[in-house]
């Protein structure tokens, strides 16, 4: 019996693997010498692509495969698509969602912490010997009690301000829409930064989110201000971000995610008051098994019936 032809871009797991081996022949994109060779003769034939939020659907991808019925994405991130584009075309978009809402909520406590308390640069003055040397490390600051400002109040958003919740925060939100919820909302990010003490994005990449946290945001977040960045690097204005912290215009951030991954700004590096992970918010052995079995399910289940368990909003009427 002859398998469904599938494009693979970027990596997946073992488990992934075996999983889809069963009912697919996987080809892999950059296992191939000629890229543009290979999309010209082969492209035509792939009704299926898994990819991931990274590496997305490119140009020359995109443009190679014709005949194309679904794309499934290891993640929740799907800027790299464009699922309008598919969506018009009658092709469905599936990513992995909820899977991972506790961890990247976790992760954002986790930076909140670290840089409230000073974590490491703490952690280094007990190593060095300079507690012995030169005395105890300097008072920091509690989270306890806090107004935090959430842009993107979508799941992994909820799932933040109930983590929240748990510290005696104040939560302020700004989303695309207002939620039935009893939380502040405001209509700009401006405004939820001059409201809040602790600001944390975590809204969907893309063109309309681009640089939603600039220098005016920044300025209203103040000097005693802390952000932090779960969502997508695109989301922030990183020059920005370096001069406002380099001018003392907030007081800290930490980031999971950067506008040119894997490239950090070396200016980030060096600050004591900036707590960077390079985008491992989801990055746990549980996580990325559940996510890799849902995008795994998502091709499975369009083989058997034409549908997807976990579409992308602009694909869920397909």
């Amino acid at each position: 019996m002859t398998k469904t032809r599938l494009l693979q871009i970027g990596d997946i797991t073992d488990r992934m693997r075996d999983a889809l081996s069963e009912h697919f022949d996987i080809d892999v994109l950059f296992d191939q010498d000629d890229r543009a060779v290979f999309l010209a003769k082969n492209g035509a034939e792939y009704p299926a692509i898994l990819t991931n939020g990274h590496w997305g659907v490119p140009d020359d991808v995109a443009a190679a495969t014709p005949n194309l019925k679904v794309v499934s994405s290891y993640g929740v991130g799907y800027d790299a698509i464009d699922a309008e584009a598919y969506a018009r075309r009658g092709v469905k978009v599936a990513h992995t969602p909820d899977v991972l809402n506790d961890e990247v909520a976790d992760t954002f406590v986790m930076l909140w912490l670290a840089v409230s308390r000073s974590l490491i640069p703490s952690d280094r003055h007990a190593r060095s010997g300079k507690w012995e040397t030169e005395g105890n490390y300097p008072l920091t600051r509690t989270v306890q009690n806090r107004r935090v400002g959430i842009l993107g109040l979508g799941r992994i958003g909820q799932t933040i301000a109930d983590r929240c919740e748990a510290f005696g925060a104040e939560i302020h939100y700004h989303s695309r829409s207002k939620k039935d919820v009893a939380y502040t909302y405001h209509d700009t990010a401006k405004s939820c930064a001059e409201a809040v003490e602790v600001l944390v994005a975590i809204t969907p990449g893309g063109p309309s989110t681009q640089h939603m946290v600039n220098a005016e945001v920044l300025q209203a977040l103040g000097s005693d201000g802390l952000f932090f960045n779960v969502a997508r690097g695109s989301v922030v204005d990183e020059r920005a971000l370096v001069k406002a912290l380099q001018d003392g215009v907030i007081a800290g951030a930490g980031l999971d995610v950067f506008e040119e991954e894997p490239k950090i700004p070396d200016a980030l590096k060096s600050m004591d008051n900036v707590v960077l992970t390079p985008h491992v918010a989801s990055g746990t052995h549980e996580t990325r098994q559940a996510m890799g079995d849902l995008a795994v399910g998502n091709l499975t289940q369009w083989l058997k019936d034409g549908t997807v368990k976990t579409p992308v909003p602009e694909c869920r009427d397909l």
